[in-house]
């Protein structure tokens, strides 16, 4: 991260072993809460969500691979898991009780999910170091995959991207310091 990345970082500095602290905490204080989250109100949120971020991509008709084909998400310290396709020209979502046979499985974690959307980190890059995993029809996967570096983050609204990004911003700044803290160790 640059100098003037950091300087452009709002959060108040807060140090290196809270913040690890704080990132350890967050998915046991949220996979309990997400389970308590009815299926409805996820999707209520998601699709709309969904729909806004990948509107363009959806009306140039980029997201006719994935007709009849099913995606799982899945956020692998939160447990959460969603199944989505597309039909009649919209995002649609399976209910975990509809038992949807994925073709492909995306898997990782909160934070590296939050890093990619906030363009931190590249899909490749997480694939490779084994924390992107992406399993079943490989050729599905990669168009999924293109299709989330194609997102344009900006077309986000302006508190959402601004939080995407303050989120990820956070997140690599600690994993940054972690890091030069352990080579140091070493």
């Amino acid at each position: 991260m640059t100098k003037a990345t950091t300087k452009a970082f709002s959060l108040p500095k807060i140090p290196l072993p809270v913040r690890e602290n704080i990132i350890s905490l967050i998915p046991k204080v949220l996979k309990p809460t997400f389970k308590l989250v009815p299926f409805t109100v996820q999707k209520k949120v998601l699709i709309p969500a969904l729909h806004s971020v990948f509107k363009e991509a959806m009306e140039d008709g980029d997201f006719e691979f994935l007709q009849d084909k099913w995606l799982r998400i899945h956020i692998t310290d939160l447990d959460i898991n969603w199944w989505l396709s597309f039909a009649d020209d919209s995002l649609v979502m399976a209910s975990p009780a509809q038992m949807v046979k994925e073709d492909v499985c995306f898997s990782a974690s909160g934070d590296d999910l939050v890093l990619i959307a906030g363009r931190k980190q590249d899909p490749d890059t997480l694939f490779f170091q084994r924390r992107l995993k992406i399993e079943g029809d490989t050729e599905l996967g990669l168009e999924v995959k293109n299709l989330i570096d194609a997102i344009d983050i900006e077309q986000l609204p302006s508190s959402v991207h601004s939080a995407v990004e303050q989120v990820a911003n956070w997140l690599e700044l600690t994993q940054t310091e972690l890091s030069a803290q352990q080579t140091q160790l070493a």
